[in-house]
């Protein structure tokens, strides 16, 4: 699956990096999560883009 994530939407409030730490990582200068793996086969990553409040993840399945 690709991962993506609009850092312009982003709040920061870190209910992605603890769902999918996997994936996801606070980025302490910014102040908003950041994608650290791009591509993943963690389901959990369905779950961090269900959670966000912003909505601002996006998941792509790859055929």
């Amino acid at each position: 699956m690709k991962v993506s994530l609009d850092r312009e939407k982003c709040i920061g409030c870190g209910v992605c990096t603890q769902v999918c730490p996997e994936v996801f990582i606070l980025d302490d200068e910014a102040g908003v999560a950041k994608v650290s793996r791009s591509e993943t086969a963690d389901l959990a990553v369905l779950e961090a883009e269900k959670s966000c409040p912003v909505s601002c993840i996006r998941t792509e399945a790859e055929f």
